[in-house]
C-alpha cells in the first residue's frame, strides 16, 4: 500500500465509552465536521499518519448493538455492514471503557462475527486495579490486540499508534465466530449456510443484514438482494434471533470474564452517593434548574462584553473603509451592507462559544445524562425527549446554539419536535423589544408590594408565556409528525469524572466553525439584501422627497445631524422595503399597526433587536439604541389619522404578542435548514409561527382596544 492512498479507520464503541476523547486526542482540531451523506447526522473525520500511512479516521456515532433504534445507530450499522458504503472502513478501533466492561463487550463480539480487522481501545483503566491483566485477558479471550489509552494526558498512544500499523500491515481476523451459529439455527430453524452473496464476508454479516432489511426499507437493492434467501424463509423472525443472539452473546462473555463484573471499580460509591441528591425526584429537578440558571446567567453576562467588542469593532472597520472609500453607494454598502452583516454573523459567536463550553463541561462531567433522565417521563407527554429540555433551555440564551445542540436527540420525530418549538422560547435578541415596549404597559415606577418591579413581573409573565406556548404547540404538532422510531430513552450514567479540556475545546471550535461557515453565509447574502431593499427605491420618489425633505430642513433652521436623520427616515419611507411595508399595511392593520411598523416588521426580521434601531430611524429620536425613554417618547407623540395616540395599551401589548411568537431571525431560518437537511422544515416553522403571532396580535388588539 503506498504512501499516497487512504485507509479508512472507523472509531465504534458504546455512547459514553470515550470515543470522542480518543478521536480528539489523535486528530486535534485537524478535523472536519458534517453530514452523513443522506442523513442529518453529525460526521467528525479527520486526518492522522500512522508510518507515512495516511490514514481517514472516522468517529462513527455511538451504538449498543448491531440492532439500532436511533438514526445515529443506523448509520453506524449501514456503514459497518455495507462495503458499497463511502465511509466503509477497512479496520475497526473499538473504544470500551472498563468500567462498564460488561455491557461494552457486546458490540465488540459482534464486530468480531462481521469479520473486521480490530484494534481494542480500553479507556479509564486508571480507574480499575491491575488494568494490565484486563489487556492480556482481552488479547487472549479475543485474539484481538489490545490497548491502553487515556484521552485526557496521552499516556498509551505511542503504544497505540505501534499496534494499529501493525494491525493495518496485517489485517488478520479471528478465525471463529464468538457465537456459532449453529445453536442459534437450532432454535430458530434457519440454515445460514444456504445464504450466498459475493460481497458478505462472513455467514453473521448476511444474518444482520437480513434482521434490518426485514425491520426497514433503509438498506440498498444490493443489501436487499443478498437477504432475500433468509427472509423469504416463512419462519424468519427478526426480534426472536436478536433476543436469541444477544442472550448467547451475554452468557459467553460471563463465562469468559467474570472478574470483570465484579471488579470494584474507584469512584463508584461517590457517584452513587452523588445520585442519591441529583436524581432525586424533587431535589433533582431544582438543583437541575438551578444549574441551567446559572449556565443561562453566564451566557447573558460572560457573552455581554465579547459581542460589544465584535460590534464595535466590525463597525469602526467598517466606518473606515466606508470612508476610505468615500459618500457614495458603494462605501455605504460596505459599511451599513457587508459589515453589518457580517456583524450580525460573528456577534451570535460567544454566546455559541459559551453555552457550548458550558454544555460540553456538564457532559463530560456525566451530569446532563442525569438531567435527561430526570425530566425523560415529564417530556414524553409533550411528544418530547429528556433531552429536549437542555435545547429548550438553552433557546432562552439564543435559539441557534439550542438548535444546534439538539443533535444529542437520536429520535427524529423528537429532535424535528424541539427545533420546531426552540423559537417559541423567548430569547435574548427579544429583550430589547420587550424593554422598549413594556413601557407603554406599565409605568416604570410601579411595583408590587414595593418590592417587586410592575416592568419585570410583565416580562415574567411574556416568558412564561412563550414557554406555555412551546409545550403546548408540540403537544399538537406531535399528532402529526409520524416516526417508525420507537419512543423511549435507553442511556447510560456513566460515572462523574472531571472534564476532559481538549474535548471541550475542540468541540466549541466545531460548533463555531460550522454556525460561521454555514449559517453565516446565508445570514450574511440576506442582511446585503434587506440594506439593499431599505436603502433604494424608485430613484423619482427618492429624489422627490428628499428635495421635500432639504427645502423643510433649510426652512426651520434644523441641524446638519437631524437633517441627515430625516433624511434617512424619508429615504427608508419611499424605498422598496417602504413600499413592501406599505404594501402589507392592509394585513397588519387589523393588529394596529401602520406602515412604519411594517418596516420594522420587516427590517427586523434580519434579527429582532433591529427593531429599537429601525424606531430610532423612522422617528428622528437620533440617539443611543439603548436610551428606550427617549425612543419611546418619539414613539408616543405618534398619531393616527383620528388623533388617538398610535402606541396604545393595546398596540404595544400587539407588537410584544406578535415579537413574543412570531420567527424573525434570519439566522434560525438558516440554522434550521442545515439541521433538518431541507427548507421544509424552516419554511413551515415561519409559516406556522406567524400566523400564531398574526393571531395571538390580533385577539390581543381587538380585545384591549
Amino acid at each position: 500500500m503506498t504512501a499516497t492512498t487512504t485507509l479508512q479507520v472507523a472509531l465504534v464503541g458504546n455512547p459514553n465509552a470515550g470515543k470522542s476523547s480518543v478521536f480528539n486526542l489523535l486528530t486535534g482540531l485537524r478535523q472536519k465536521t458534517g453530514n452523513f451523506p443522506g442523513v442529518t447526522v453529525e460526521q467528525k473525520s479527520g486526518q492522522i499518519y500512522i508510518d507515512g500511512q495516511r490514514i481517514k479516521l472516522i468517529d462513527l456515532p455511538g451504538t449498543y448493538s448491531l440492532y439500532p433504534n436511533a438514526l445515529d445507530e443506523w448509520v453506524s450499522v449501514d456503514i459497518l455492514t455495507n462495503p458499497h458504503h463511502p465511509d466503509h472502513p477497512d479496520v475497526v478501533v473499538y473504544v470500551a471503557d472498563v468500567q462498564q466492561i460488561n455491557r461494552h463487550l457486546l458490540l465488540l463480539t459482534q464486530l468480531i462475527d462481521l469479520g473486521k480487522p480490530i484494534l481494542v481501545v480500553l479507556t479509564m483503566t486508571d480507574l480499575l486495579p491491575d488494568s494490565h491483566q484486563l489487556i492480556e485477558r482481552t488479547e487472549q479471550q479475543f485474539g484481538l490486540p489490545t490497548v491502553a489509552l487515556n484521552g485526557r494526558t496521552g499516556d498509551g498512544l505511542d503504544m497505540f499508534q505501534s499496534k494499529l500499523a501493525q494491525v493495518i500491515a496485517q489485517p488478520g481476523v479471528t478465525e471463529n465466530a464468538f457465537v456459532p451459529l449453529q445453536a442459534i439455527e437450532e432454535q430458530t430453524g434457519l440454515a445460514f449456510q444456504n445464504l450466498d452473496a459475493p460481497h458478505i464476508k462472513t455467514v453473521y454479516h448476511g444474518l444482520v443484514l437480513a434482521h434490518h432489511v426485514a425491520r426497514t426499507t433503509a438498506f440498498n437493492d444490493r443489501q436487499k438482494q443478498a437477504a432475500a434467501p433468509l427472509i423469504d424463509k416463512q419462519n424468519f423472525r427478526s426480534l426472536h434471533l436478536q433476543i436469541t443472539e444477544t442472550m448467547r452473546r451475554y452468557d459467553r462473555i460471563e463465562r469468559l470474564m467474570p472478574e470483570l463484573l465484579t471488579a470494584k471499580r474507584l469512584k463508584t460509591t461517590f457517584t452513587e452517593r452523588l445520585d442519591t441528591v441529583l436524581t432525586h425526584p424533587i431535589a433533582g429537578p431544582i438543583i437541575f434548574i438551578g444549574i441551567m440558571l446559572a449556565v443561562f446567567q453566564a451566557i447573558f453576562t460572560l457573552a455581554e462584553y465579547p459581542m460589544q467588542a465584535i460590534e464595535t469593532s466590525l463597525a469602526y472597520v467598517g466606518n473606515v473603509v466606508g470612508s476610505a472609500i468615500g459618500d457614495n453607494p458603494v462605501g455605504r454598502f460596505i459599511e451599513e451592507g457587508v459589515f453589518a452583516g457580517l456583524s450580525g454573523v460573528l456577534v451570535f459567536i460567544p454566546q455559541i462559544a459559551i453555552l457550548f463550553a458550558l454544555l460540553t463541561m456538564l457532559e463530560e462531567i456525566g451530569y446532563m445524562a442525569r438531567a435527561v433522565y430526570l425530566f425523560d417521563k415529564f417530556m414524553q407527554r409533550f411528544g418530547l425527549n429528556g433531552r429536549s429540555i437542555v435545547s429548550l433551555i438553552a433557546g432562552g440564551a439564543c435559539a441557534i446554539p439550542a438548535i444546534m445542540s439538539t443533535r444529542t436527540i437520536s429520535n427524529k420525530r423528537e429532535r424535528l419536535l424541539t427545533i420546531f418549538i426552540t423559537p417559541l422560547i423567548p430569547c435574548s435578541a427579544r429583550l430589547p423589544v420587550f424593554f422598549l415596549l413594556v413601557g407603554f404597559l406599565v409605568p416604570n415606577n410601579q411595583s408590587l408590594w414595593g418590592i417587586i418591579g410592575m416592568q419585570s413581573l410583565a416580562l415574567t409573565a411574556f416568558y412564561a408565556a412563550g414557554i406555555l406556548m412551546a409545550l403546548a404547540v408540540a403537544m399538537v404538532i406531535s399528532q402529526f409528525i409520524k416516526d417508525d422510531q420507537c419512543s423511549y430513552l435507553m442511556l447510560e450514567l456513566p460515572n462523574y469524572k472531571l472534564p476532559h479540556w481538549r474535548n471541550v475545546a475542540t468541540t466549541v471550535w466545531g460548533k463555531v466553525h460550522a454556525f460561521v461557515t454555514e449559517a453565516g453565509k446565508m445570514i450574511l447574502i440576506i442582511s446585503m439584501a434587506l440594506w439593499v431593499l431599505s436603502a433604494y427605491g424608485p430613484p423619482a420618489q427618492i429624489a422627490e422627497a428628499q428635495a421635500r425633505v432639504e427645502a423643510q430642513a433649510a426652512r426651520l433652521n434644523l441641524p446638519a445631524d437631524e437633517t441627515k436623520a430625516w433624511l434617512r427616515s424619508e429615504t427608508q419611507r419611499h424605498s422598496f422595503a417602504g413600499y413592501i411595508g406599505r404594501f402589507i399595511e392592509p394585513a397588519i392593520a387589523p393588529l394596529g399597526y401602520d406602515w412604519k411598523i411594517g418596516i420594522a416588521l420587516i427590517s427586523s426580521f434580519l434579527a429582532r433587536e433591529v427593531f429599537v434601531g429601525t424606531m430610532n430611524i423612522i422617528y428622528n429620536a437620533n440617539t443611543d439604541n439603548e436610551d428606550y425613554k427617549q425612543i419611546r417618547a418619539h414613539m408616543a407623540a405618534d398619531r393616527r389619522p383620528d388623533g388617538s395616540p398610535l402606541y396604545s395599551f393595546a398596540t404595544a401589548l400587539s407588537l410584544l404578542m406578535f415579537y413574543l411568537f412570531a420567527l424573525q431571525c434570519v439566522a434560525t431560518v438558516a440554522v434550521v435548514r442545515r439541521e433538518t437537511g431541507s427548507w421544509k422544515w424552516p419554511l413551515l416553522q415561519f409559516v406556522f409561527m406567524g400566523a400564531l403571532a398574526w393571531i395571538a396580535a390580533f385577539i390581543v388588539f381587538q380585545v384591549f382596544s
